[in-house]
C-alpha cells in the first residue's frame, strides 16, 4: 500500500480507526507483514541452564583424536545421514521430526553474561558473571510475545517455571524489564513432581474468598484513582496491570484445570518420567494445549551439575566428572522426556503448531580437560527445534572436525531470535519502547529462511 495514494474517504477511516488505536502506522505494517511465515502458535522454550555439550548430545566427532572425541559412541537416527550420541537412543527415533541447528556462536563465555543472550536474543553490553538485572536490559521472548501477541482466552500468555535462574546474581532475562510488569510471566516456583503440585501464585489464604479479595481489589482501585496514582507511576500501572491479570486467572477454572496435573493419567506421568523436569514437560504440553503462547521450563535452578540434580555445568571440580553425570541423570532424564513431549505433541495434533526450542547459554570445550570434563565454549553449540514451522530431520549448519567453529552456516543468536519471532507469526523489526522511551527493535537479526519448513 502506498501512503501517498490513500484517498480523503481511506483516510479520514483510518482517523476514525485511531481513536480506537489503530493507526496508519500500524494498519501500513498489517499490510506490510500480511503472509509472511507463522506456523507455530506456541514455543516450549526447553532451557538447559550450565550448557549442555554438543559432542557429547547432538554434535559427535566420532573420528576427531583422542582428547577431544567423546567417551560415548554414536548410533544412527530416524533421519537418514544424522547421527548423535548412543546415550540417547528414544531420541535417535524421533530424530526425523527434528532440526539440530549445529553451529550456534558468540563470545560471551560467562553464564549470567551467556544466558541473558539465549533468554532474550540480545548481547549483553558486557561478558561479566556478575552482570545484573536492570531494567536497562531487554526482555524475555515470552514477555515479548505478551506485548504485542497477547492471548485473549483467560489464560496467560507467557508462564515460567519450577526455578528463578541464578549464578550467584539473578541471571537477567527471565522477565519482562523495562515493558513493565503487566508483562512478566506467570512464575511458578513449586515442583510439578510433587505429589501435592499446586498453584500457591494463586492460592488464596485460608479465610479469603475470591469475592472478598474481588472487594479489596476495588477499594485499592478507588484509592489509586483518588491519588491519581497512575498518572505518574509506571510501576504502579504495571502492578495494577498485573494484580488484574492475576485476579482473573484466580477466577478461572480453566487456569486451574490447565495446571491440575493429576487429571493426566498415571501412564502419561510414567511415560514424562516422574522427575522435576518430566512434569514439567508435561506440563508445558497442557498450558499450550490451553493456549498459552509461551512457557520457558528451566531444567535446573543452578549451573553445577552432580549425578543426580543440577545443571550442565560440568567442568570436574568438586571430584565431580562430566561422564558420570551425563551418563547417569542428564542424558537418561532428557533422552526420556524430550522425545515424549514431540511424540505426545504429535499425537494429539499439535506438534505442527507448537515450536519447541532446546537450548543452553553455550556448549562445551572441544578438548577434555584435566579433570575428563569439558568447559565454556560459546565459540559453536547445537540448538535442538521441533515442531511449529521448522523443518523436520534436518540439519541446518555444519561444525569443524572437531565441532570447535562453525564451517557452513554460522548463525548468531540474534538471527536465531528473529526466526523464532517470525515463526510465531512476529515481524521481529516491529519497535517496542525502553524505558527512556527510545524505539528498540524485538530482534536485531534476520529470518533464517533455512530454519522454516
Amino acid at each position: 500500500m502506498n501512503a501517498n495514494l490513500i484517498s480523503r474517504r481511506k483516510a479520514l477511516s483510518i482517523g476514525g480507526l485511531g481513536m480506537l488505536g489503530v493507526t496508519l502506522p500500524k494498519l501500513l505494517q498489517a499490510k506490510e507483514t500480511a503472509g509472511r511465515p507463522g506456523r507455530a502458535k506456541s514455543v516450549i522454550f526447553l532451557y538447559q541452564f550450565g550448557g549442555p555439550s554438543h559432542l557429547d548430545t547432538f554434535d559427535p566427532k566420532p573420528d576427531a583424536p583422542d582428547g577431544v572425541r567423546s567417551h560415548f559412541g554414536v548410533i544412527d537416527t530416524s533421519a537418514r545421514g544424522i547421527r548423535i550420541c548412543d546415550q540417547l537412543p528414544k531420541m535417535a527415533s524421533v530424530m526425523n521430526e527434528v532440526t539440530l541447528v549445529r553451529t550456534v556462536y558468540h563470545t560471551m563465555k560467562n553464564h549470567n553474561s551467556a544466558a541473558y543472550y539465549a533468554l532474550t536474543g540480545h548481547a549483553p553490553p558486557l561478558d561479566d558473571i556478575r552482570l545484573r538485572d536492570t531494567l536497562d536490559l531487554f526482555p524475555a521472548y515470552g514477555s515479548v510475545v505478551d506485548q504485542l501477541s497477547p492471548v485473549s482466552n483467560g489464560m496467560p500468555t507467557f508462564v515460567a517455571y519450577p526455578h528463578v535462574l541464578r549464578d550467584g546474581e539473578i541471571t537477567p532475562g527471565q522477565h519482562a524489564s523495562f515493558l513493565g510488569k503487566a508483562h512478566d510471566p506467570l512464575l511458578v516456583t513449586s515442583d510439578p513432581n510433587d505429589a501435592g503440585f499446586s498453584l500457591p501464585e494463586l492460592s488464596l489464604p485460608s479465610g479469603v474468598t475470591t469475592d472478598r479479595l474481588q472487594n479489596r481489589r476495588e477499594i485499592q482501585q478507588l484509592i489509586n484513582r483518588q491519588t491519581r496514582i497512575n498518572e505518574y507511576s509506571a510501576t504502579a500501572r504495571g502492578l495494577d496491570a498485573y494484580y488484574d491479570k492475576t485476579l482473573s486467572m484466580l477466577n478461572s477454572s480453566r487456569v486451574r484445570e490447565a495446571f491440575n496435573l493429576s487429571a493426566e493419567p498415571a501412564s502419561i506421568r510414567d511415560r514424562y518420567g516422574r522427575t522435576t523436569y518430566g512434569q514439567s514437560c508435561l506440563l508445558a504440553r497442557r498450558l499450550v494445549e490451553s493456549g498459552v503462547k509461551f512457557v520457558n521450563v528451566y531444567f535446573s535452578n543452578n549451573i553445577g551439575g552432580r549425578t543426580t540434580s543440577g545443571g550442565w555445568d560440568t567442568h570436574g571440580f568438586d571430584n565431580t566428572r562430566m561422564y558420570p553425570i551425563l551418563r547417569d541423570y542428564q542424558l537418561p532424564v532428557t533422552d526420556q522426556t524430550l522425545p515424549t513431549l514431540i511424540l505426545d505433541l504429535k499425537e494429539r495434533g499439535l506438534l505442527d503448531e507448537t515450536l519447541i526450542v532446546w537450548m543452553g547459554e553455550f556448549g562445551r570445550t572441544p578438548k577434555i580437560n584435566d579433570n575428563i570434563s569439558r568447559d565454556h565454549w560459546p565459540q559453536c553449540y547445537t540448538v535442538l527445534l521441533a515442531g511449529g514451522g521448522a523443518p523436520r530431520g534436518f540439519v541446518y549448519g555444519t561444525s569443524d572436525k572437531n565441532a570447535a567453529y562453525p564451517d557452513k552456516d554460522p548463525v548468531v543468536l540474534d538471527d536465531l531470535t528473529a526466526t523464532v519471532f517470525s515463526l510465531l507469526g512476529i515481524d521481529p523489526h516491529t519497535e517496542v519502547r525502553d524505558k527512556l522511551n527510545r524505539p528498540l527493535p524485538v530482534s536485531a537479526g534476520k529470518i533464517i529462511t533455512g530454519l522454516m519448513a
